[in-house]
Parts: structure tokens; C-alpha cells; sequence
């Protein structure tokens, strides 16, 4: 392993440290490696030594290049401060990816508190977005503001363009509101963007990687499972990713969006209520659905009831227009046709 230290701003005091693994002949002998972009927490007043080492450590056990961010504190943290650090660090890190093996479009940030406040930021605000998000007990919202007044609620700023992110936190958190990741999940979720959620049931704030040199870990301090995080935002990198080999990365498993509803065109893999809302789609689908609950004569009532929209959002609705017509029993070939007729139509 490698280990380097770049001075960003020599004024803010802000450096990039990275630690490297070999590729190639070397150790592994994968061609890149994925990378990570660890952003500690401490209320953007300090960087907390046990967010930074520990979490890069965690990470490039498991193969990732690993790079620590320390950002712009105290007086020098006044917005867009700690988000320029950020986007100069990811630019340096795609710029050199050749020579520091990795995948410039595989990378992943992780903040935590209020890192995790400046990895939602990067996430939905910045130029150069990472690829994937791990938000530890995160300040996604308002509370932002006790900390760094001029900061941004980066809840409002999920788009279409938010990477899939993974979210954890504990219940009883004494310091950030669970509902700071519940909105940004929420928010997440009303974009179409993927994500994952692990809320435990109890713990204080803080607990990074939960281990006993770190946190006190005994039963009745913090759930047990907390620990799992780790592991567990590992095997979803994997997902959102691919596997990475010694015959490169492999396909993702999970898609970065769970539908088509932001895409430029629409298809039979957009949420029902999106495509009702576009005229020409609607024209063409409207005798489908009416077939469908014809078809299905038993359950006539409760099918039409399904697509009733007149006291609120229908239950089928958010349902993929492909899931849906499965359950018409939908062929192959007609739900190929129907898709090459829906991408005939921009979707606005």
C-alpha cells in the first residue's frame, strides 16, 4: 500500500490523503480498483480522526482505493467552501485515475455528520458527483445550520441526478434527528433514485466503524447489529458497481434508477401514473388497461378500483407499466412492441 498526503489549500488547511493498494503484476492483480472518498464528521469545527483512518482502513481491506478528505473548518468552512474542497479533491482523484488504478466511475463518497451533511451536497449539488453515496448518521437538513450557518438543506436539492445512496443511522441518534435520513430517503425515493437503509434501533451518534477501540459496545450502549454497516454497504458497492476481478469490474446487479421516469424517452419500465400523465402515451395505453380489468372478470370491482385516482394517488400508480401488465399476462413480443412504440415519445 501507498500512502500520500496532497495539500489542497495550504491557507484552509485542507489535504487529500490516499492510500493506494498495487494493480496490476502487484498485489491483487486487478487491473483498477474502485475507490472511496471518506469525509469525517465533527460539526464542520474538527475532522474526527476516528471517521477518517478506520473508515479508509475498512475499505481498502476490501479492495478499494481509499482517500480521506479534510475539508475547510471553522471560520474558513462559510459555504461553498467545504463543497470546493470536494470538488477539487474528486477532480484530482478522476484526473489521475490511470496513474492511481482505479475507475474514474467508480467512485463512492462517505461522510459522516456533517461530512455526511458535505456527502449529500456532493451527492446532489456538486459538478462533479460521485457515483455512489454512504451517508452515515448524516446532517441532511436544517440542523445543518447550528453548525455552519450558510450551509444548504440538501434535502430540497435531490434530483434526478443523485447517485444511489446508502443511508445508516441509529433511532435514539442524541445529536442529528433520524429524520434527517427519513427525508433524504423520502426525497431519494419520490426521484426514483435507489437506495438502501439500515435505521438500528438504539445508539449514540457518532459510533463510526463500532469497533471496541472506538465505540463502547456493550449491549445495552448500542445495538449489536449497528456493526453490520460496514459489511453491509460493502456487499451494496458490489450491487451498484459490479464486482471488481482480475478481469475488471463486472455488471452492476442494482440500477442507479428504479425506474424510467427521468430518462428522455418513455418506456415500459416508467411508473404508470408517469405515463398517463403524457396525452399520447395515455391514448395508447388506455385500451390496455381497460382490456386488463375486463380480462380479469372475477375481480372486475377490485381491479378498477386499483386505478382509481379520485380520492388521491392510485395503488397502482408507482407500479412499472411493465410489472403491471404482467399481471394481463402481457407476451414477450407485445411488451417488446409496446416498449419500441413508448420510446417513440420524448418524455417531458
Amino acid at each position: 500500500m501507498k500512502t500520500e498526503t496532497i495539500v489542497l489549500n495550504e491557507t484552509r488547511n485542507v489535504t487529500l490523503t490516499a492510500y493506494r493498494l498495487d494493480c496490476g503484476e502487484g498485489f491483487g492483480c486487478v487491473p483498477k480498483r474502485p475507490a472511496v472518498l471518506v469525509l469525517p464528521g465533527g460539526g464542520y469545527q474538527m475532522c474526527s480522526d476516528r471517521e477518517a483512518d478506520p473508515v479508509a482502513l475498512a475499505y481498502a481491506k476490501a479492495g478499494y482505493q481509499t482517500f480521506i478528505l479534510r475539508y475547510s473548518l471553522g471560520k474558513d468552512a462559510v459555504w461553498p467552501n467545504p463543497l470546493d474542497d470536494y470538488e477539487q479533491a474528486m477532480a484530482l482523484i478522476r484526473e489521475h485515475a490511470d496513474a492511481w488504478c482505479l475507475y474514474p466511475d467508480k467512485i463512492a463518497v462517505i461522510g459522516f455528520s456533517a461530512g455526511g451533511h458535505l456527502a449529500c451536497a456532493a451527492a446532489t449539488m456538486a459538478k462533479n458527483r460521485p457515483n455512489a453515496a454512504i451517508l452515515g448518521y448524516a446532517v441532511a437538513g436544517a440542523e445543518v445550520k447550528a453548525c455552519c450557518p450558510t450551509a444548504p438543506d440538501t434535502v430540497a436539492q435531490v434530483d434526478a441526478l443523485t447517485p444511489p445512496c446508502f443511508l445508516f443511522a441509529t433511532r435514539t441518534d442524541n445529536l442529528v434527528p433520524i429524520h434527517n435520513s427519513i427525508d433524504f430517503m423520502s426525497a431519494l425515493a419520490a426521484q426514483g433514485i435507489a437506495f438502501e437503509s439500515h435505521i438500528y434501533a438504539y445508539g449514540p451518534h457518532g459510533f463510526s466503524t463500532c469497533e471496541s477501540t472506538i465505540q463502547d459496545m456493550r449491549p445495552e450502549t448500542i445495538c449489536q447489529r449497528t456493526s453490520h454497516w460496514v459489511e453491509d454497504s460493502i456487499g451494496w458497492l458490489r450491487d451498484v458497481f459490479g464486482e471488481c476481478s482480475v478481469n475488471g469490474m463486472g455488471e452492476p446487479l442494482c440500477p442507479s434508477h428504479m425506474n424510467d421516469d427521468h430518462e428522455p424517452f418513455l418506456s415500459v419500465a416508467c411508473t404508470f401514473g408517469h405515463l398517463m400523465q403524457n396525452e399520447t402515451a395515455a391514448a395508447i395505453l388506455q385500451p390496455m388497461i381497460d382490456a386488463l380489468i375486463s380480462n380479469l372478470s372475477d375481480n372486475a370491482a377490485g381491479m378498477a378500483a386499483a386505478f382509481d385516482d379520485s380520492d388521491g394517488p392510485s395503488m397502482v400508480q408507482g407500479m412499472k407499466l411493465c410489472d403491471l401488465l404482467a399481471y394481463g399476462n402481457i407476451s414477450d413480443e407485445a411488451l417488446q412492441a409496446l416498449d419500441a412504440q413508448l420510446h417513440q415519445i420524448e418524455n417531458k
